[in-house]
């Protein structure tokens, strides 16, 4: 309720420009959802009642009838409470960690993968200092089938294989074995 209150002259409720900013992180919010894949949205605490507008919004492709339908689902996120909408965003954002967290293992095991193309032998040997399980043969023995298959223009096999035990290595060390490295060493 808007006005003033008699006895301290202060206004009442939040302001319009301030509503307005509300309404438009509550849009900016279902924006995001409607950009989600379905598997995303599942792992989000999404109540019932909004997914079918989400699939909606989803479904029409036309500029102003989705932006209609984005607002109209805009309107019905407003109906829920704060806490909801919070818990969402919460959702979110820990999604977004985790995609940056698996980015950064993504590029890891690219830069050592190449690395081990590069260098060889010398990479190689880093590699297994770092990760001790490692099987240093069958290593060797895909990096040389990858260099192989790079000269002979064939499919690149043992090179998708060698991503494929290097992540699998550095997955079983543990989550937290230095996403910011970028698996070379400082000059």
């Amino acid at each position: 309720m808007r006005g003033r209150d008699e006895e301290t002259g202060e206004f009442l409720g939040s302001s319009r420009s301030q509503n307005r900013r509300e309404a438009l992180e509550v849009l900016a919010l279902g924006e995001k959802l409607v950009a989600l894949t379905p598997a995303q949205l599942e792992r989000l605490p999404i109540p019932e009642d909004l997914l079918p507008h989400i699939a909606e919004a989803k479904r029409i492709t036309a500029h102003i009838a989705h932006k209609r339908q984005l607002a109209f689902l805009a309107k019905q996120m407003r109906r829920e409470d704060d806490e909801t909408l919070e818990a969402i965003r919460d959702a979110l954002d820990a999604n977004s960690e985790s995609s940056r967290r698996e980015v950064a293992v993504m590029h890891r095991v690219e830069n050592w993968r190449e690395r081990l193309i590069d260098e060889g032998d010398a990479a190689l040997a880093a590699l297994l200092d770092e990760y001790p399980s490692g099987d240093r043969q069958h290593l060797r023995q895909l990096v040389r089938n990858a260099t192989e298959e790079k000269l002979r223009n064939k499919p690149p096999r043992a090179y998708r294989e060698i991503y494929q035990v290097l992540r699998e290595l550095m997955l079983a060390k543990g989550p937290g074995f230095g996403i910011g490295d970028s698996g070379f060493e400082e000059a």
